[in-house]
């Protein structure tokens, strides 16, 4: 639903390492960058912009995943790229039926979601 977002970050290197692994498996790419910057999204439409500064009160991004598997390698990935867990794969029925989402803290605080809103593996 969002055109683009920008984010602020410590190491362009360790965050774009972190977001490469945790957002493949939803199928978003990296894009264009330098040492300075780093984007993701889909192929051929960037959506994420990391660039070099001072994080500011992390923020919460959700990305749309399109299957329950996804979001576990997402998680599985992310972690394996050095975020920190925030919530592990699973339904939560508080926030609806299908809600089923995964949560990590990135790099520099940031806590980054995957959520599939679908029935059933």
């Amino acid at each position: 639903m969002f055109d683009h977002i920008g984010l602020k970050v410590s190491d362009i290197a360790a965050s774009a390492r972190f977001f490469a692994a945790a957002l493949e498996p939803l199928g978003l790419v990296p894009g264009p960058g330098d040492e300075a910057s780093a984007s993701f999204g889909p192929p051929g439409a960037p959506a994420l912009w990391l660039g070099h500064g001072k994080a500011r009160n992390g923020v919460h991004i959700a990305f749309t995943s399109p299957t329950r598997a996804a979001v576990e390698a997402f998680h599985v990935r992310g972690l394996a790229a050095g975020g920190r867990d925030n919530g592990p794969p699973g339904l939560r029925p508080d926030y609806g039926p299908t809600y089923f989402v995964a949560f990590l803290i990135d790099p520099d605080g940031n806590n980054v979601e995957a959520v599939c809103h679908e029935e059933t593996r």
